[in-house]
């Protein structure tokens, strides 16, 4: 396990999320962020699956430390873990639609947990059937800027990657 972390494809992949987290510094529009991205695309590329879920969620951890953390990390943790399992599903193909249909359901799983989360916590909405439909609605809005932003990063980010698997032997999978 350990002697994956000086492999150039690990450095790489790690460096690309890293990167891709630091975007959540500078000032962006509201959710538009390569939250469920980072996840996605480590899920896909890392060849160690243990690395797909845990240098993620480190990387998350690391900002959201920086950042201030928040009553729905619990959410957005579990999102995560399961969107680097939607990653581990894409490894088989590099059909950009794929790819697409995956940050789709990538950032839609986000909204749905993370909402949920958000009407289970009952801060912000009653512990009602009508608290949670006016959550979800609530939320829409800022969906829009998830899903644009996953869809970007994702994409941005494999392309570069694959780019560099074929420019680059050292790169690819072993």
């Amino acid at each position: 396990m350990f002697s994956s972390l000086t492999k150039p494809r690990f450095l790489v992949i790690t460096s690309m999320i890293i990167l891709a987290a630091l975007v959540r510094f500078i000032p962006h529009p509201p959710n538009f962020a390569p939250i469920a991205a980072l996840a996605l695309f480590g899920g896909k590329y890392y060849t160690d699956k243990k690395f797909a879920f845990i240098v993620p969620v480190l990387v998350m951890i690391i900002t959201d430390a920086v950042i201030g953390f928040h009553y729905l990390i619990p959410a957005v943790y579990i999102s995560f873990l399961i969107i680097a399992g939607i990653g581990l599903l894409l490894r088989k193909t590099n059909k950009v639609s794929w790819l697409i249909a995956g940050s789709i359901a990538a950032s839609t799983l986000f909204f749905i947990l993370t909402n949920f989360y958000e009407w289970y916590a009952g801060i912000l909405y009653p512990q009602t059937f009508n608290g949670l439909i006016t959550c979800y609605v609530a939320a829409i809005p800022f969906f829009f800027n998830t899903l644009i932003a996953d869809l970007f990063f994702v994409i941005a980010m494999s392309m570069t990657f694959e780019f560099l698997t074929r420019k680059y032997q050292v790169f690819a999978e072993v």
